[in-house]
């Protein structure tokens, strides 16, 4: 990653930077996900047996794709932390060099590489998580005719299914 005092920005997964370096990037990123975001949506209604699962999907939807893409980029902004907690430390200091060596190489390669990135990474998973169902529950389930119980079960497969799994792709496969 560093280079004689240079920093490189090599990969993250869902790399919150490539949707900037590369605009025509999100025209396959957002009808992913929301094709995803309907998928897993429509089982749930179904499986749970949501009577007017119909009306339920179009009222809900938009706010689930918005919400969920928002959760997302949350914990890539966290994986981004890591790099820049690594320009801001002394590459020369044990710490620096710590950091550099267990971290910043490692969330931005390969996560399982070593228990510290493999940690950073769940947490920011996690918080991608711990968001969808939250935005799901508050915003997108809120004025649907649905008991509570149901919302925070919709809420939480959705959290379950359409977390941010591929922060685990170790982005060495894909050189």
């Amino acid at each position: 990653m560093k280079k004689q005092g240079r920093i490189s920005l090599y990969n993250i997964i869902f790399p919150i930077w490539m949707l900037w370096l590369f605009p025509l990037t999100w025209l396959f990123i957002l009808p992913a996900n929301f094709i995803i975001d309907s998928v897993v949506v429509l089982l749930a209604l179904k499986f749970l047996k949501v009577g007017e699962w119909k009306q339920i999907y179009k009222r809900s939807v938009v706010k689930i794709w918005i919400f969920g893409f928002l959760a997302d980029i949350a914990g890539a902004v966290m994986m981004l932390t890591v790099i820049l907690t690594d320009s801001l430390l002394a590459s020369e200091s044990p710490m620096g060099q710590w950091w550099h060596q267990h971290l910043t190489n490692t969330v931005t390669s390969n996560p399982f590489s070593n228990i510290y990135s493999f940690l950073w990474t769940t947490i920011c998973v996690a918080v991608s998580v711990f968001l969808i169902y939250l935005f799901n529950v508050k915003i997108s389930f809120r004025k649907l005719p649905l008991k509570q119980a149901l919302k925070r079960k919709l809420a939480l497969v959705l959290a379950i299914f359409t977390a941010p799994y591929l922060f685990y792709l170790p982005t060495l496969w894909l050189y």
